[in-house]
């Protein structure tokens, strides 16, 4: 099943409980999904950061190669937002893709251990 993308700047919004996962390349954060059994992802990359547009794209298509890699760690129940980080424009594709099931073992984990 493919994910939507978030698209309004309220749905990015997220509190400080939420779990978040930190890499080299990006960081991940989780929030409950606004609408049942239609979880979204949601992608930033600022231009603050990434001051080309082309360096703006080529992290945003990095991210979702990485995602539609390792949708099957994705929670259906959650709604998933990543931050890009400058270093993604020198990461390679296996790195992104492990760093990536990393982050999203990580946000389950510790959404297990709050619902415990």
């Amino acid at each position: 099943m493919k994910r939507k993308t978030i698209r309004n700047h309220s749905d990015f919004l997220t509190v400080r409980e939420d779990p978040v996962a930190h890499t080299d390349c990006f960081v991940a954060k989780a929030k409950s999904a606004k609408f049942i059994n239609d979880a979204r992802f949601g992608l930033i990359a600022a231009k603050k950061t990434f001051k080309l547009a082309v360096h703006r794209n080529r992290a945003k298509r990095l991210l979702r190669d990485w995602i539609s890699f390792n949708e099957d760690l994705m929670l259906p129940d959650m709604d998933y937002i990543f931050i890009a980080r400058l270093p993604i424009l020198d990461c390679k594709r296996e790195d992104g893709r492990a760093q990536m099931r990393k982050a999203l073992e990580k946000i389950a984990k510790i959404k297990n251990e709050k619902q415990k």
